[in-house]
């Protein structure tokens, strides 16, 4: 492994754009519809920051990469207490890696996402099975596909 975080906050899924108008010199001005999206980016950006930092990395990591993501989502209340139970709702997991990827591209680790050849994701709740977290977040663990170590 290269490098690998925890980023602790709520995901947010990335969304879709929605068209609010025209701007002065008439350019089409998108918003985000997701209003999670901003903060959730916001969190992972920062760990990924200090990950960089501690793993001493240079710049962005370069080559075809192998990431693994395990998103840890609030358990609803109507869930039972005392089993397993699985996150088979909203948000959608795809949308949770393009947020969250686009937030490590921000943050530098790689240079574009695009770099990312193989994703392994899972959804969790507090707690209930491999790299799920205490609290919702996310773990992330990133390779190097031509290395030959590849630890989960």
């Amino acid at each position: 492994m290269i490098v690998g975080f925890v980023a602790y906050g709520l995901p947010g899924p990335q969304g879709s754009k929605r068209f609010v108008g025209r701007s002065a010199t008439g350019r089409g001005i998108m918003v985000e519809s997701s209003a999670k999206v901003k903060p959730w980016r916001q969190d992972v950006r920062f760990s990924a920051l200090q990950a960089a930092e501690a793993a001493a990395l240079a710049g962005p990591i370069e080559g075809p990469l192998r990431v693994s993501m395990t998103f840890t989502l609030p358990k609803p209340a109507s869930a039972p207490k005392r089993r397993t139970t699985w996150p088979d709702r909203k948000p959608d997991l795809s949308k949770l890696i393009r947020s969250t990827e686009d937030a490590i591209t921000d943050a530098g680790l790689w240079r574009d996402d695009a770099r990312v050849v193989e994703c392994i994701a899972a959804k969790r709740y507090p707690n209930e099975g491999a790299d799920a977290l205490d609290r919702p977040g996310v773990v992330v663990k990133v390779w190097r596909v031509d290395l030959p170590e590849f630890d989960l």
